[in-house]
């Protein structure tokens, strides 16, 4: 385990923007019927291709799950503000998720659906938090880069054959 030192701080800071913009992107769904969309989307897919792996979700439920894991993110920021092991890969896949979901709910915005037979007024339930979370997790994996192994404390990374 590390001390917290300024690289692994500002890796937690961005964890930590990371997690809000989640936090507001949940809220910016249950707010306008994410699940309405989200649960006839997996039947749909389902149908098609005999199995997905999805499932459909009650709010209750969801939102509770969706709680929970917002605040076990946030609890993992200590964790990544000392560098922890694990963490730089956690960051990396927590950052690539919440890409594709914000790019996911920004298409099917753009369509005006998920699958053919499921359409709905756009835009997508969860689109107008979907640009935080993307400029969130942009953000955490730029500081990745800037923070990688090797680099000193706060300095930045290296473009392999730059001078």
């Amino acid at each position: 385990m590390h001390d917290p030192t300024p690289q692994y701080r500002s890796l937690a800071r961005a964890w930590i923007l990371l997690c809000l913009a989640l936090a507001l992107h949940v809220f910016d769904e249950a707010t306008t019927g994410f699940l309405a969309i989200y649960n006839p989307t997996v039947l749909a897919l389902r149908e098609r291709f005999g199995w997905w792996p999805m499932p459909t979700l009650e709010f209750g439920k969801w939102l509770t799950g969706m709680i929970v894991a917002v605040v076990v993110l946030l609890a993992l920021s200590g964790a990544v503000s000392r560098g922890a092991k694990g963490t730089r890969v956690a960051a990396f896949v927590f950052a690539i998720i919440m890409l594709c979901n914000a790019a996911g709910h920004t298409l099917a915005t753009i369509f005006g659906q998920t699958v053919a037979r499921v359409n709905f007024p756009r835009p997508a339930p969860g689109f107008w938090s979907s640009p935080i979370m993307a400029a969130a997790a942009i953000y955490l994996l730029v500081e990745l880069r800037r923070t990688g192994p090797g680099t000193p404390s706060g300095a930045p990374a290296q473009i392999p054959g730059s001078v």
